[in-house]
């Protein structure tokens, strides 16, 4: 059998926090490893094609639309999530398979999520702001909480870490909505959660916590209108990706105080130094770190060896991406 040539198109520090121990002896057991940047032998442009199985990540090139006639890809395996921006589509009849590790990050996205909902609803960021600014207590009189047990949440989305988030807010005694065109009823009563249509979720949520994946028909689908179903008080989680929403109608919204917003995700990353968002005093900000766990990290790289592993002994992929499924990503 001929040893297969295995690339790792990663940064050394993201490969470093994916693959350790035992993971890494694991990956150099799969055939000849050649890292990004390891000195090339020929004049190709992209020697990703010339390995029969290529790791992907953060930072990683996009893909051709289609192999050339000397290209031996057979393998991607994407260690983060949605390989949209990565690995067109038209790659995938050519006999290219493509896996990725989306698994690994919802846990961690989840229990951010959940972290921002509590936040929220006790307004603990606007306390801790206070009380480092005064080194008083004057923070106790910003009036009282509400408690995630009773409130009823919105979720849009029935993604893996949306169903991750279900699972947290359904334990803590949360009455949860739940808007995916994709999800079943059945599947949404083994969450615990009532599937309903966009609008009524916006109405009947005092969080509204977004999960979807940016698609045509999801780009921007709360806009000014949406937004303003939201009741007096509500609260908007955003982990999943900015254009879901309608930056300025939300932050109209916001600027009336009359909700309230956790973002993970922006439009600019990094924020510029002049942004609003600075300046709001209802909106919990975090730099777009929802996966960054050492959990996230180890098993993304457990999905990406386990993988590669099931391709060589000729088993099914776990987390396959297919062309049906492909539009269906983040």
């Amino acid at each position: 059998m001929v040893t297969p040539i295995v690339y790792v198109d990663l940064s050394p520090e993201l490969e470093s926090e994916l693959f350790a121990g035992e993971s890494l002896q694991r990956l150099e057991r799969f055939g000849r490893l050649i890292r990004r940047g390891a000195p090339q032998s020929d004049d190709r442009d992209d020697r990703r094609l010339l390995a029969d199985i290529l790791i992907t990540g953060w930072g990683s090139k996009p893909l051709p639309a289609r192999p050339g006639p000397s290209d031996r890809l057979r393998l991607i395996v994407h260690s983060a999530g949605s390989i949209r921006s990565l690995v067109p589509l038209s790659l995938l009849p050519h006999g290219v398979r493509v896996s990725q590790a989306s698994a690994g990050m919802a846990q961690s996205v989840a229990e951010l999520a959940l972290y921002m909902t509590i936040a929220r609803l006790r307004d603990l960021d606007r306390v801790d702001r206070r009380m480092n600014a005064e080194h008083g207590w004057s923070a106790a009189d910003l009036g009282l909480g509400r408690t995630l047990a009773g409130a009823t949440v919105g979720v849009v989305g029935a993604s893996r870490v949306g169903r991750a988030y279900v699972k947290l807010v359904v334990a803590a005694g949360a009455d949860v909505l739940v808007h995916d065109p994709y999800l079943s009823e059945r599947d949404g009563k083994e969450l615990g959660a009532r599937l309903v249509p966009l609008d009524t979720l916006l109405g009947q949520s005092a969080v509204v916590a977004l999960h979807a994946p940016v698609r045509q028909e999801t780009r921007r689908m709360l806009d000014a209108r949406r937004l303003a179903m939201i009741p007096d008080g509500g609260i908007l989680i955003n982990t999943a990706r900015a254009a879901l929403v309608d930056t300025a109608a939300l932050l109209a919204e916001l600027r009336t105080g009359r909700l309230s917003a956790a973002v993970d995700v922006f439009d600019e990353e990094p924020l510029p130094a002049d942004s609003e968002w600075w300046r709001l005093p209802n909106v919990l900000l975090t730099p777009h770190l929802g996966a960054r766990t050492w959990h996230s990290r180890r098993t993304q790289g457990a999905i990406v060896v386990d993988e590669i592993r099931r391709y060589l002994a000729g088993l099914d992929l776990r987390y396959e991406v297919l062309p049906g499924t492909y539009d269906l990503m983040a």
